[in-house]
């Protein structure tokens, strides 16, 4: 039995002309609207294997697909064992290949948007107290070493700002504006945003400058990140992992924190404190409201969570 649960065909066809035509079409829209390499190998893997499971049914070509194919495929995939997730992502792929054949005009429709995909469990994003979050941020001295007034200014960054780890090491020094207390930020399909900057961020970003990122920056590079290693170099967001796991631990707070936690407490916290659903779109960057409402599903929960806990009639 193959491990693979994606895998279409044990003795695949060769591709027909018209699926390496929509291969190149989705490989050249994804690289055009900026998408990940590991996206594109992914989307590509899965509109692959979509393409064989369709000629070995007798699909010669994405212009013989219909709604009733792609159902078909995604069932097979459950049957196989898939996850839920795999199913998902191979929706995501076939419709982003079906935007790109329709804007190329080899079809006329997308199948796959009316392909309902499966139904995937909820699970609360990890969500740290105010008190938590300052706890974590003040363990790290205000007046220590470079790498630590680094880590201060970084992590200011992902709990005040909201930032996904990618979009913190991909900050340059010329998208802080301390006068403006603001920030511009590259997110997601290279997209950019400016977000306001809180005193707090300001004042570490502005101690980072003066005293430790001068001492990190290598002399013979010029080097335009915000964020340095102790060689001089950017940043990873391997290293933003592993910093903030280091300073959780410093201090004594329970459990693992992944940099995303951050992300997730910056939006549920904004939210306890009355933002606009729609505001807090915009600061996370989120291209789609549907995105941001995950928030108001945890608060729901929360509030249920406390009620049973809390009332004598719950």
């Amino acid at each position: 039995m193959k491990n693979d649960a994606t895998e279409a065909e044990d003795r695949p066809d060769p591709l027909t002309a018209a699926w390496t035509d929509a291969l190149d079409l989705l490989e050249a829209e994804q690289t055009r609207r900026g998408a990940a390499p590991r996206t594109r190998m992914a989307y590509a893997g899965d509109l692959e294997r979509f393409a064989r499971w369709c000629i070995a049914r007798g699909v010669p070509g994405p212009a013989a697909v219909d709604v009733r194919t792609v159902r078909r495929y995604t069932q097979s995939l459950t049957e196989r064992g898939a996850a839920a997730s795999t199913v998902t992502r191979a929706l995501a792929a076939l419709r982003a290949a079906f935007r790109a054949l329709q804007k190329a005009g080899r079809v006329e429709g997308n199948p796959a948007e009316l392909a309902p995909g499966p139904r995937r469990p909820q699970h609360l994003p990890r969500v740290v107290k105010p008190a938590e979050a300052a706890k974590l941020l003040d363990e790290i001295p205000a007046d220590a070493d470079a790498l630590a007034l680094r880590d201060r200014a970084m992590l200011e960054l992902a709990y005040g700002g909201g930032l996904r780890a990618a979009e913190l090491v991909r900050l340059d020094v010329v998208d802080i504006d301390l006068d403006g207390m603001q920030l511009r930020v590259t997110g997601k399909g290279e997209k950019t945003r400016t977000l306001p900057l809180g005193d707090p961020a300001a004042a570490a970003i502005e101690r980072y400058l003066g005293r430790g990122r001068p001492t990190l920056r290598a002399p013979a590079v010029d080097e335009p990140a915000l964020l340095l290693s102790r060689r001089g170099r950017r940043l990873s967001t391997s290293d933003v992992r592993r910093r903030l796991h280091r300073w959780v631990q410093e201090a004594g707070l329970p459990g693992d924190l992944h940099p995303h936690a951050l992300r997730h407490s910056f939006a549920t916290h904004l939210l306890d404190g009355g933002a606009d659903l729609r505001a807090i779109q915009e600061l996370l960057g989120h291209a789609r409201l549907s995105t941001t409402q995950v928030y108001t599903r945890v608060e729901s929960k929360r509030l249920k969570a406390a009620y049973r806990r809390s009332h004598p009639r719950a």
